[in-house]
């Protein structure tokens, strides 16, 4: 595979007894593709990256106070500001997309314990990653190394089955709630329709997804706008000296995805991913054009 171009992205859903606990599968690989850095921005979902060819370089985590190093395997809680990955000219592995509502029974611990900050996978799941990740090398394609996944995944689902918090179940319906009205429903709201205080609710939605329930809503509201503006037709899309023209409807997205305007909108991206929605785009201009999304 030396010196050849390669770009591949490949998304699978997991094994039926997984959903729910886990939203999808995306497997990449690229190798002589331009250096660059990538955002991995806030979402609804905690991140599983188990590499294949070598490790993850993150140049910068959520956590300011994290420092820089390279990753054979990572997971990440939710968080409020982007990561940044180095991609320096090829990268490879395995994202997976885990729900908070999975935290405890794939992961060992509540949501709430990863919150900001991302680590060795191995530090929080034990020498099963490093298992995990041998077998992944051994299998000759996407859909073999997704079935590594998943039986490793169902493994550790059935021996925490007994770390499921019954607790958790209004918590649960109310992120459910919250996904389903993309991040606009009132709090108050939210709370005295499973009978909590707003205080209460504030409380528990921290411990068992990571965020307060006004924060959780921005992420989500953010992350269906940001992945919307990936899929919008860009056929007048065009990069000229690293300028995007042919810009989408901004406003229009903004609109659709309850902000009060266009400006409201640069506004969370500024806050939630350190840029304007004009320059992510410009970064992610060969990614959204060729439809490859790397580690988000």
């Amino acid at each position: 595979m030396s010196g050849a171009f390669v770009d591949e992205a490949v998304r699978a859903a997991p094994a039926p007894p997984l959903r729910g606990l886990v939203g999808w599968y995306s497997g990449y690989r690229q190798r002589g593709v331009p250096h660059a850095q990538h955002r991995g921005l806030p979402s609804p979902w905690l991140t599983l990256i188990l590499t294949l060819d070598e490790p993850l370089s993150m140049a910068a985590h959520p956590d300011p106070g994290a420092a820089p190093g390279d990753y054979p395997t990572l997971l990440g809680g939710l968080h409020l500001t982007p990561a940044l990955i180095d991609i320096p000219g090829r990268q490879s592995g395995i994202q997976v997309a885990i729900s908070p509502l999975g935290a405890r029974i794939l992961l060992g611990l509540p949501a709430g314990e990863l919150t900001g900050i991302d680590v060795h996978a191995d530090d929080v799941l034990g020498a099963g990653v490093r298992e995990v990740h041998d077998r992944l090398h051994d299998a000759t394609d996407w859909a073999a190394r997704f079935r590594v996944v998943d039986n490793w995944l169902l493994r550790r689902m059935s021996d925490h089955e007994g770390l499921r918090a019954t607790s958790a179940v209004p918590i649960a319906h109310a992120w459910q709630r919250l996904l389903s009205a993309g991040g606009r429903l009132r709090v108050g709201k939210l709370a005295a329709d499973i009978g909590f205080s707003e205080r209460h609710l504030r409380n528990r939605f921290r411990e068992e997804i990571g965020l307060t329930p006004k924060a959780a809503a921005r992420v989500i509201r953010f992350d269906l706008a940001r992945r919307r503006l990936a899929t919008l037709p860009h056929s007048r899309l065009r990069s000229i000296g690293g300028t995007l023209t042919g810009l989408p409807d901004l406003a229009g997205l903004a609109a659709d995805h309850g902000y009060a305007d266009q400006s409201h909108l640069d506004r969370e991206f500024n806050a939630l991913a350190s840029c304007t929605p004009s320059a992510w785009l410009a970064q992610e201009f060969r990614n959204i054009q060729s439809g490859h999304h790397p580690p988000a």
